[in-house]
Formats: C-alpha cells, sequence, structure tokens
C-alpha cells in the first residue's frame, strides 16, 4: 500500500463533505449533533490550513488534519477519517502513531476528542489516550508523550 499525506485543496471539498457523510453521519446522528450540508462544510472548513488528504496509490481515501498548538507543548489531533471501504487495515492508527512519534520527539503532548458513539474511541485508549474531560457529545482525550 503506498499511503502519503497532501495538503487538502478546495477542490478536495466536494470529497470530503461526501466523507463526513459516509464517516460520521451515525455517530453525530447518535448523540443528537448536526448533520446538515453546512455544519459539514463548517467543520471542514475549520483549520483548513491544516487539513491534508490521505491517498492511497494517489487516489483520496481519507482527512487527515493536526496541528502544533506551541504554547501548550500540544500536538491536537483536528480530524481523522478513513473513507469505510479502507478502514479496518491500520491506516488511521499508523497515522495517529506517526502523530504520537512526533509528540515524543519534541517531548509534547497529544491531544483530541472523539464523539462518545464512535469505536475509534477504543483504539485511542489502546494507544495510550486517557480521558481527561467530556462533554455533552465527546470525550477530550490526551496522551503524555
Amino acid at each position: 500500500m503506498n499511503i502519503s499525506l497532501r495538503p487538502a485543496l478546495e477542490s478536495d471539498i466536494d470529497f470530503l463533505v461526501d466523507l463526513r457523510n459516509a464517516t460520521m453521519r451515525d455517530y453525530l446522528e447518535q448523540v443528537g449533533m448536526p448533520i446538515s450540508l453546512d455544519d459539514y462544510l463548517n467543520r471542514i472548513q475549520y483549520k483548513f490550513d491544516c487539513a491534508q488528504v490521505i491517498t492511497l496509490d494517489q487516489v483520496p481515501i481519507g482527512l487527515f488534519k493536526a496541528e502544533y498548538q506551541a504554547d501548550q507543548n500540544l500536538w491536537y489531533l483536528i480530524q481523522i477519517q478513513i473513507h469505510p471501504g479502507y478502514q479496518n487495515a491500520s491506516i488511521g492508527s499508523t497515522l495517529v502513531k506517526n502523530l504520537i512519534e512526533k509528540a515524543q520527539a519534541s517531548q509534547s503532548r497529544v491531544g483530541l476528542s472523539v464523539i462518545k458513539t464512535n469505536p475509534a474511541y477504543q483504539l485511542y485508549q489502546r494507544l495510550g489516550f486517557k480521558k481527561i474531560s467530556e462533554t455533552e457529545y465527546e470525550y477530550n482525550l490526551e496522551l503524555k508523550a
């Protein structure tokens, strides 16, 4: 598998809307979070400068969005979504592990939030993330590198 990351472009928006719908709609509905096109677009546009499209042999299959927050010495995983047809192939976990390694190299922490009904919560726990707080819809997790 030739997995790579490239900066997201405005021309990727339609793909990213479809990806969000395919990967997140059920979890969003289960907790009562909004699922309108405008809500999807707002989430996609949030920190778009950090967005990277995950490709397999140059075909878009996902989104990876992370940001270093220097004032907190924290890498924050904003979003990671893998198209359902490519899930369970260790792509997401490999990308998260790479982020953890980057954080360890700079003695940073890694933070993220996950919708309470999303099974990715178990993956994050296996990788060593601990719940530090929660909101009505999400768990806030952190890993001290």
